[in-house]
């Protein structure tokens, strides 16, 4: 998850180097930094490397990285774009500025009022009857998006082709994707990860729903096709001698969305393009969010997708442990008949070193990822390695973190942000009650 440690302009800060490094010193064999923007536009406290201005920091945070693990610990990039999305607006506003009136609006109001004038009445009041009508009758004037919009807030999708810049995006993504990974490779990164899951543009394309129809959407190689192109570009850029893997749902849990079986697809034409590894994920749709409040942005981690890809103790049976492991070994399996040795990552509620050792020895996975276990204790991997698992702080899963994550407040963890606060040179959150740092492992030795 994005801790929001960043500038508004997306520079790496001091506290994102403290955030890495405290992770670093646990010494894991990878660290894969937060989602960055590949693109120079704003988006707030997210890290950003769409433009040579922000090599410096991230040349930083490489560096940092290295020293606190004593080079133990290889640093991967995440890189990311996505889409316009607004806040949910206040029913006048909407009403006001934001919804453009259309011959259809005034036809289908004739049609349910009975009264033919609003053909030809001024736009204003046709704004101001919309405004005060209830209800029903709004449902039944405004299409889907139109509803969306004001009921959760506009947002984009790759399949509005009627908007020049999202028509564009197969023509531009590529070459920005290639010189976003240029920048990784010049700061000294040992790879990037291209994010092709969740709520992000890449996955909007991979999606089912994708129904394109200039050759990027619609069956399952048309909606491979862009992230493929984007995958050879990166790969031209970076050379071979460089990581590049992706990240991308096992299945989106919405309706008419990609189960396993188009992951199953993907994850072979994956490792057939040739990316270093493959790792999944599940869920963190906008399509089931929850409606947010008005002034807030829809939120993908809030309906049962979001569930599925950040489960928590509040669950079924099955708890939040291992849920996508199924999915991993699937596609695992198919990569492997295939003929190709390409490492499968498994991620989501994994936290106990049984647990993760068991995943390996079946072989449904090649290798083991954390988020919210080690944020819960950095120093898992040291502890776990000299044996002194029962030292572990193990994440309880209640998603305290991600909700932090939702309001865009800096990430911590319930388990250590409120101790020893009286720390001498502690570095506190903006609010002032947390810690923005784990305590350090006590009796190492």
């Amino acid at each position: 998850m994005v801790p929001w440690r960043a500038t508004a302009d997306g520079f790496v800060t001091q506290n994102n180097l403290d955030w890495y490094r405290r992770f670093a010193e646990g010494q894991p064999a990878a660290l894969v930094v937060e989602a960055t923007g590949v693109r120079d536009i704003p988006s707030g406290p997210l890290l950003r490397i769409g433009h040579d201005r922000f090599l410096p920091g991230l040349k930083q945070l490489v560096e940092t990285v290295r020293e606190a693990s004593q080079g133990r610990t290889k640093l991967f990039i995440q890189i990311i774009d996505f889409l316009a999305v607004k806040r949910r607006p206040e029913r006048a506003k909407y009403f006001e500025r934001f919804l453009a009136i259309t011959g259809g609006h005034r036809q289908r109001l004739s049609e349910l009022t009975g009264y033919s004038h609003w053909a030809t009445v001024d736009e204003q009041t046709v704004r101001e009857f919309l405004f005060n009508a209830e209800d029903e009758l709004i449902e039944q004037v405004l299409d889907a998006r139109e509803l969306e919009a004001l009921r959760f807030g506009y947002r984009e999708r790759v399949n509005d082709t009627h908007l020049s810049h999202i028509k564009e995006l197969p023509q531009v993504l590529p070459n920005i994707f290639a010189d976003a990974a240029r920048r990784a490779r010049e700061a000294g990164f040992d790879g990037v990860e291209l994010h092709y899951a969740h709520a992000y543009t890449m996955a909007g394309f991979l999606s089912a729903l994708n129904d394109r129809d200039d050759g990027y959407g619609g069956a399952r190689e048309n909606r491979g096709r862009l992230p493929l192109e984007v995958y050879r570009a990166v790969r031209e850029s970076v050379g071979d001698d460089y990581v590049v893997g992706v990240r991308f749902l096992g299945d989106e849990v919405i309706a008419g969305g990609n189960r396993i079986d188009d992951a199953v697809y993907f994850g072979v034409e994956f490792a057939k393009a040739g990316f270093d590894y493959l790792s999944i994920s599940k869920g963190g749709k906008f399509e089931d969010a929850e409606q947010p409040k008005i002034g807030q942005a829809v939120y993908p981690y809030t309906g049962q997708s979001g569930y599925e890809c950040m489960p928590t103790t509040l669950s079924d049976e099955r708890g939040p442990f291992s849920r996508s492991v199924p999915l991993v070994a699937q596609i695992k399996r198919a990569v492997n008949a295939a003929r190709f040795a390409t490492p499968i990552v498994a991620t989501g509620g994994i936290t106990t070193f049984d647990q993760a050792e068991a995943i390996l020895r079946s072989g449904d996975a090649d290798i083991i990822g954390m988020a919210r276990q080690a944020l819960a204790d950095p120093d898992w991997f040291r502890k776990v390695k000299r044996g002194r698992g029962e030292e572990v702080r193990r994440c309880t899963y209640t998603n305290y973190c991600e909700a932090l994550d939702q309001a865009h407040r800096q990430v911590t963890c319930k388990l250590w942000d409120r101790k020893d606060l009286d720390e001498p040179n502690l570095t506190m959150a903006e609010d002032g009650r947390r810690r923005l740092l784990p305590p350090r492992w006590e009796n190492q030795a």
